[in-house]
C-alpha cells in the first residue's frame, strides 16, 4: 500500500494559508526549498497543478482550490491527534478560538466563560462575537454558537435548547395604529427588519392554517439590539428572540402580539468543524457550556 505524503499535504495546507512559500516556510520553520520541494512532489504525485505561479503573485487553480480544505482538514486532525495525546497527562490548556451572536454573547455566554476560565487556568478564550455567520473552518474556528431552524450538515452540531421568538411592539404604536389579529396584516404596518434572515416571516395557526408575510418598514439592521431604541419608540413591531426582548416584555415596553399563531422552531446550537478529533481543552468547553445552556433558553411565555 502507498501511504500519502502527510508532509506535503500539511505543508500545501501553510502555504494555502499564508499565501506564498516563503511566508508560509516562516511559519513552519523549513526553508523555502524544502516548501518548493513538497509542493512540486505532491503535484507529481496529484498528476496535476495546485498553484498558477508568477514572479509576483501565486494562486490556486481550480483542483488546488477544490483540494485545499482537504488539506487543511489533514492538517486540523493532525494537530488535534498530538494535542489529544499531550492534553491526556496534563490539565486542559492552550487557545480556544469562539464565535457567537452578539447579544446572547454579552448577555449569556460573557458570564459563562468567565466561570470556565476561572476554574480552568490554563485554557485561554479568543471570542469574536458577531451576528452575521462566520466560516469556522475558513477562520480557524474551535467552536461556534449559533442560532438556526437546522443546523449545517457540513459541520458537527449540538443542540443546546430552543430559542422563542416574539413579535412585538410598543403600546404606543399598537395605540396608534391598531393591533394586527392576522399576519397578513402585518403588511399594512411598519416592521423593522433583521438582514441576517432573509425570506418572509411564516406564522402557523392554531387551526393550522399558515400565513406568510415579508417585513417592510423604516429600518433594518444586522442587529437586534439596534432595533430595540426605535422598537420602545413606537416606529414599528419587530420579531426578536426572548434573550434580546425578553426584558421589554417584562418591563411592559413592548407587548407580544398574534400569540396565537407560533413561529418556526428555532433552537441555539453549538458548532464544531468536521474533524472527530478535538483537543481535550475545547470538549472541556462544550461540556461546560452544554451543562450551563440546559434550560436556560426559554423564557417564561408573557
Amino acid at each position: 500500500m502507498r501511504l500519502p505524503d502527510l508532509e506535503a499535504w500539511a505543508i500545501f495546507a501553510s502555504v494555502v494559508e499564508h499565501r506564498s512559500f516563503s511566508a508560509a516556510a516562516d511559519a513552519i520553520g523549513t526553508s523555502k526549498a524544502t516548501v518548493s520541494k513538497a509542493i512540486s512532489r505532491l503535484e507529481a504525485r496529484l498528476g496535476q497543478s495546485l498553484f498558477h505561479r508568477t514572479s509576483r503573485k501565486l494562486t490556486l487553480t481550480e483542483s488546488g482550490t477544490g483540494l485545499a480544505e482537504h488539506a487543511r482538514r489533514i492538517l486540523a486532525d493532525a494537530e488535534a491527534a498530538e494535542e489529544a495525546a499531550r492534553d491526556a497527562a496534563t490539565a486542559p490548556a492552550g487557545l480556544i478560538r469562539m464565535t457567537a451572536p452578539m447579544t446572547l454573547g454579552m448577555v449569556q455566554l460573557a458570564p459563562m466563560l468567565a466561570d470556565f476560565l476561572a476554574e480552568h487556568p490554563g485554557i485561554e478564550i479568543d471570542l469574536n462575537l458577531s451576528d452575521s455567520r462566520v466560516d469556522i473552518v475558513a477562520e480557524g474556528i474551535d467552536v461556534a454558537l449559533r442560532i438556526a431552524n437546522l443546523p449545517d450538515s457540513s459541520l458537527r452540531a449540538r443542540r443546546l435548547g430552543p430559542i422563542r421568538t416574539y413579535v412585538v411592539a410598543a403600546p404606543t404604536y399598537l395605540e396608534r395604529h391598531g393591533r394586527p389579529t392576522h399576519p397578513a396584516q402585518l403588511g399594512e404596518h411598519a416592521c423593522l427588519g433583521y438582514t441576517n434572515v432573509s425570506g418572509p416571516w411564516r406564522f402557523t395557526g392554531p387551526n393550522g392554517e399558515e400565513a406568510a408575510v415579508r417585513p417592510s418598514g423604516p429600518m433594518r439592521s444586522n442587529s437586534g439590539d439596534a432595533m430595540l431604541p426605535a422598537l420602545r419608540a413606537g416606529v414599528g413591531i419587530a420579531l426578536l428572540p426572548d434573550f434580546i426582548v425578553g426584558g421589554d416584555l417584562a418591563a411592559g415596553t413592548v407587548e407580544a402580539i398574534l400569540t396565537e399563531w407560533s413561529l418556526p422552531p428555532i433552537a441555539l446550537h453549538l458548532m464544531t468543524p468536521p474533524s472527530n478529533l478535538r483537543p481535550a481543552r475545547v470538549e472541556t468547553l462544550i461540556a461546560f457550556l452544554t451543562e450551563r445552556f440546559r434550560n436556560l433558553c426559554v423564557t417564561p411565555t408573557p
